[in-house]
């Protein structure tokens, strides 16, 4: 008996519509991107045995997609960067909706790309309420360093005043977060094992559950990558340029930074491994990026293992 064909798709998300193309009878299709409109996605679909649906992040747009359809259809979510890269190499110039799904489709043919695992209801929040999170950081470093230098009594009372409200509701966030946490016993038990590393905190640990949700089933090698922070070699004949750090996911970056610095003063293996690179004459920054990339491999390796880091003997 004859394998039926699995079908791969290719949909392009907007504000207001799905634009779909179905790569083996090239069939284009478009969607509302409302519930109505994913329930006639599925209709369309019928009993066609689906190999991957592929598409590109698109801020909030995809968000309502994503959450119907995750667990129901193999989703394969790619970055925009290299989709774009991909329609550069096949020749693609044009860019319209129909033409990222057709793009998309051949991109998840060609590359055999594997579906996404289905994200948890919970991670969805969870990252909403870092992003909010993120924002009122910034927001309060910037009204802390414009009162430094505001002369105008009103303005510097105003100031204080907007502080002290961003202050109140980083309060909120923060505890809103690890409630949430709290809530789902294997994320409560991870983040346990994470502020047992000296240098992560409960802030950090939440940031890490949430942008490395894969965190304990990934390799040594692959967790330093989605964190962006494996040397890229940049090499050609006789020429040697120097290794530099790219790509990943740069809020995971962001918020490894300072658990690395804490933690080259009171992580006894990490601190023996920063004045080693130091002595060996590397820069400061790469020696704190490397710690960076203990730290999170470190992380990686405790929650596979269930057990809390505990010093080594002397």
């Amino acid at each position: 008996m004859a394998k039926m064909t699995e079908h791969t798709i290719g949909i392009d998300i907007s504000k207001t519509h799905l634009d779909a193309f179905r790569l083996e009878d090239q069939a284009a299709r478009r969607f509302e991107n409302a519930p109505r409109g994913f329930r006639a996605l599925i209709r369309w679909l019928g009993q066609t045995p689906v190999a991957r649906i592929v598409f590109e992040p698109t801020g909030p747009y995809h968000r309502a997609f994503e959450t119907a359809l995750s667990g129901k259809l193999p989703l394969v979510k790619v970055n925009p960067l290299q989709a774009r890269r991909f329609a550069e190499a096949c020749g693609t110039r044009a860019k319209t909706d129909a033409v990222d799904a057709r793009i998309l489709a051949r991109m998840g043919a060609a590359l055999k790309l594997e579906p996404d695992a289905p994200a948890a209801e919970n991670l969805f929040s969870l990252k909403d309420l870092q992003v909010a999170r993120t924002a009122l950081v910034k927001e309060r470093t910037r009204l802390r360093n414009r009162s430094h230098v505001q002369l105008n009594p009103i303005l510097k009372r105003q100031i204080k005043a907007r502080l002290t409200l961003v202050e109140r509701q980083l309060a909120e966030l923060n505890a809103e977060i690890a409630r949430h946490i709290a809530c789902d016993k294997a994320l409560e038990r991870k983040r346990e094992i994470l502020c047992s590393l000296p240098g992560l905190g409960p802030i950090a640990a939440a940031l890490i559950l949430t942008f490395l949700p894969e965190i304990g089933t990934l390799d040594r090698k692959q967790a330093g990558s989605l964190a962006g922070l494996v040397p890229h070699s940049r090499e050609s004949g006789q020429w040697k340029g120097k290794s530099f750090i790219s790509g990943g996911r740069k809020p995971l970056r962001d918020a490894l930074y300072m658990p690395a610095v804490v933690a080259m003063r009171f992580n006894p293996d990490l601190k023996a491994k920063y004045h080693a690179l130091r002595a060996a004459g590397k820069p400061a920054k790469v020696a704190i990026v490397t710690l960076m990339r203990k730290l999170i491999e470190t992380a990686n390796a405790l929650v596979k293992a269930d057990r809390n880091w505990v010093p080594k003997p002397a």
